[in-house]
């Protein structure tokens, strides 16, 4: 294989070459105690690290970013520190998503305007495995992906934990009034035991596994546990192994396809992975230039077995045992007949390569085809006359009775109208009500905030309802479970149809037919959306206004409309 020479290199322009601008570069290097000889001719490596107090599961990245850089010089390379927006989950508000394209185009940005050769992207909590990759796509530097890995198990009185889905679990049982404010209280210091993602497979499992099948980290990496010492082995080898593609020239342009997309899906669907990861590798295929909508997914899920047996889709095991069971390269080696092997990977390797010699030591985690946990994929698209455009369904961790399903609707204006009225005791519901949702998609939240799994009503949980349909343009959590219709697009904030819907109207969810429909006569449809207005503009500055002038709907995959794939950003003239 070609490699390069020295003088090919990106960084050669800033500390290479022998002008004014080169001498202040270097000089400013020698400022920090490095000697010329630590940087000049070596590949240089940006880190981009999503580190912060408030990032609680990327703590040990300050620590890994270190054994990344160990890594780097072993291989002979410079690595260079890039903090980068952390987009805390669990306290960004109104929503994480609003900031995934934030540390999209700042991941480009640093990429571009610094002197980096390669690139080692640092994430794991949810949005930023999608918010690296889109802006390593676009930057088209090489790179490899560093999972952040799944926090150790829960515990709490003797009982396994796993963090989100065990939340909504038992938080019904404390409005039902089976479990004490007490016992509450005490499974707050069990459910998260360590630094690291939800373990899950929720949103951060999902995207990480995704980008494992995608091609950009290394075999096995996304399913090691953040604490096991495996990890840091993992990041060394990651930052020795981003130099090699330097030299190789091994941008994602010169490897990956359209089947390294179909991969990252299709391991989605075999996982039974987050709703979350619809519009989020929308974005990261567009980022490369390929297709994908909603039609493929719905495509891949009808093929593809469902064989992780995981909360929130089973009921036992948890991403720990995941690992134990074989991780990443017994469950994607299972899933072969589904994967294109062919498709190339940052190791240099094929996919199929990378999975010779995996095996699997748990097959009640890991399923065999034969015995899947349900026979299709976990999502399912649904379009009609509610939402034409397409809604998502997680039919895995759903009821199946609810799957075919005609209700009447309970409307919810905004998420502060259900908070105020969800558990008034004179609320009109019954188990067969449809619970509505608007105003929480890319506009309306505005970011899609995680407000797809309404509760159920107090009233119903003190019955013995634990699910019941709800249908919004919200997104929900990748740990969530519940028969929520997700996505609804157009959404209600831009006059998509469910900004029509009045409490008492019929709406028929049809699953096995794909079927989300309205059962109103056209004409009274008419006459509402005649009468409709839009909602004010409630922000009219800073990154908020720029993303409400930009971003796309869901089945975009909520990206900027101009920093989809295009013409790449002109190299900076060195000043």
């Amino acid at each position: 294989m070609p490699r390069k020479r020295p003088e090919e290199l990106r960084s050669h322009r800033w500390f290479g070459v022998d002008d004014l601008r080169a001498f202040g570069h270097r000089s400013r290097l020698l400022q920090t105690g490095l000697a010329e000889a630590d940087f000049r001719g070596k590949p240089v490596i940006g880190i981009i690290n999503t580190w912060s107090d408030l990032s609680v599961c990327h703590a040990h990245f300050r620590t890994r970013a270190e054994e990344v850089k160990r890594g780097v010089w072993q291989a002979g390379g410079f690595p260079v520190e890039l903090p980068a927006h952390p987009v805390t989950e669990q306290y960004q508000k109104p929503s994480s998503m609003l900031y995934r394209n934030f540390l999209a185009m700042e991941t480009e940005e640093l990429a571009r305007s610094h002197p980096c050769d390669g690139l080692v992207l640092m994430g794991g909590c949810d949005k930023t495995p999608p918010a690296l990759v889109m802006g390593a796509l676009s930057a088209n530097l090489p790179c490899v992906f560093v999972p952040a890995g799944p926090m150790l198990s829960g515990n709490w009185h003797g009982k396994k934990l796993g963090s989100g889905s065990d939340v909504w679990k038992y938080n019904a049982e404390l409005r039902a009034g089976n479990i004490t404010q007490a016992q509450w209280k005490d499974m707050e210091s069990g459910i998260a035991r360590s630094f690291g993602t939800c373990m899950t497979a929720g949103t951060a499992a999902t995207m990480m596994l995704a980008v494992e099948a995608m091609g950009l980290a290394l075999p096995g990496a996304s399913s090691i546990p953040a604490a096991d010492a495996a990890h840091p082995r993992m990041a060394t080898a990651a930052g020795r192994r981003i130099v090699e593609m330097v030299w190789e020239d091994a941008t994602p342009a010169s490897f990956l396809t359209q089947a390294s997309i179909d991969n990252a899906v299709t391991a989605t669907m075999g996982f039974g992975g987050s709703t979350n990861a619809i519009p989020h590798l929308i974005a990261m295929a567009r980022r490369g230039g390929f297709q994908l909508d909603l039609d493929r997914f719905d495509a891949i899920s009808r093929r593809t077995p469902l064989i992780a047996n995981l909360r929130p889709n089973g009921d036992t095991w948890l991403m720990e045992d995941f690992y134990y069971a074989g991780g990443a390269r017994a469950f994607l080696a299972r899933l072969a007949p589904w994967l294109d092997l062919s498709a190339r990977t940052v190791t240099g390797a094929t996919l199929g390569e990378n999975l010779e010699g995996a095996e699997c030591f748990n097959e009640d985690i890991i399923r065999p085809l034969d015995r899947p946990l349900q026979a299709e994929g976990g999502v399912a698209i649904l379009r009609g006359s509610l939402a034409p455009r397409g809604a998502v369904i997680k039919t895995s961790a759903a009821d199946p009775l609810l799957l075919s399903h005609t209700g009447p609707a309970v409307v919810f204006e905004d998420y502060n109208d259900m908070n105020a009225r969800l558990d008034d005791p004179a609320l009109e519901v019954t188990p067969d009500s449809v619970l509505v949702l608007r105003q929480a998609g890319p506009q309306g939240g505005p970011g899609m905030p995680e407000w797809g799994m309404m509760p159920i009503p107090k009233k119903l949980l003190q019955q013995g309802v634990r699910d019941m349909v709800r249908l919004s343009d919200a997104r929900m959590s990748g740990t969530s479970y519940g028969t929520c219709i997700l996505h609804v697009a157009p959404e209600s904030h831009i006059g998509g149809p469910l900004a029509l819907v009045r409490t008492g109207d019929l709406i028929r969810l049809d699953v096995p037919n794909r079927g989300l429909d309205l059962l109103v006569e056209p004409a009274e449809l008419e006459r509402r959306r005649a009468a409709w207005t839009p909602p004010p503009r409630r922000y009219t500055r800073g990154w908020t206004s720029l993303y409400l002038d930009h971003v796309g709907q869901a089945d975009e995959g909520c990206d900027f409309d101009f920093l989809e794939h295009g013409a790449p950003t002109p190299e900076p003239e060195i000043h």
